[in-house]
């Protein structure tokens, strides 16, 4: 299955507020409650929309999904954490948590465009596993810097202006940051059951 392409506010008005598909967030409950009122969802659905949520939240095909959760469950610890985890220390999401970019797919293609480089060489690898002690900076190129301020102006003037992780330090007037550790699981920015994801394809095999 392909990555989606379709409307993201279809995705978030069923699966709820996914901050790296789209900064738009689901009306409120009373504004749908007639379309739920009376649904029951099952167990095998409840499973299946806390993997879409991470799967739509960080933008990844069905495939990259299911190879995240074997290699986290080869990993020692829990399934759950580790995914969430690998996922995270993506360099299209540090990009995103950091603020250089309003969306993941909005970092994705800074990566893909040869905009970012990791610790002095280009990396246009996405999925690229970013780790402790990284530098992350932007070409030295105007138009790769303006590309970043315009995001990182964007979130400042925006009612909340995006909080970097601890695992995370933003140099924003040098266009740079770094990597400081692996990160901790409950700053994970995705309301999400990890375990329920781990169990979903558990079930499937």
């Amino acid at each position: 299955m392909s990555r989606y392409r379709g409307p993201r506010f279809k995705k978030i008005r069923r699966l709820g507020f996914l901050p790296g598909l789209t900064s738009k967030r689901p009306a409120p409950k009373s504004d749908r409650k007639n379309e739920s009122q009376f649904e029951k969802k099952s167990q095998y659905r409840i499973r299946l929309e806390e993997k879409q949520k991470l799967r739509f939240h960080y933008g990844l095909t069905e495939r990259q999904l299911l190879k995240y959760v074997r290699i986290a469950g080869k990993v020692k610890g829990s399934t759950g954490q580790v995914l969430l985890q690998l996922l995270e220390m993506r360099l299209d999401n540090i990009l995103f948590r950091l603020g250089m970019a309003s969306t993941i797919p909005g970092a994705r293609q800074l990566v893909n465009h040869r905009h970012i480089l990791v610790n002095g060489r280009i990396v246009d690898i996405p999925s690229y596993r970013c780790k402790p002690r990284d530098i992350i900076t932007t070409r030295d190129e105007q138009k790769s810097r303006t590309l970043i301020q315009n995001s990182l102006d964007s979130s400042t003037r925006t009612k909340k202006k995006t909080k970097v992780p601890d695992h995370l330090t933003l140099h924003s007037s040098q266009y740079k940051a770094s990597v400081n550790q692996i990160i901790d699981t409950k700053s994970v920015g995705l309301k999400i059951n990890e375990f329920l994801v781990v169990e979903y394809y558990s079930r499937q095999t």
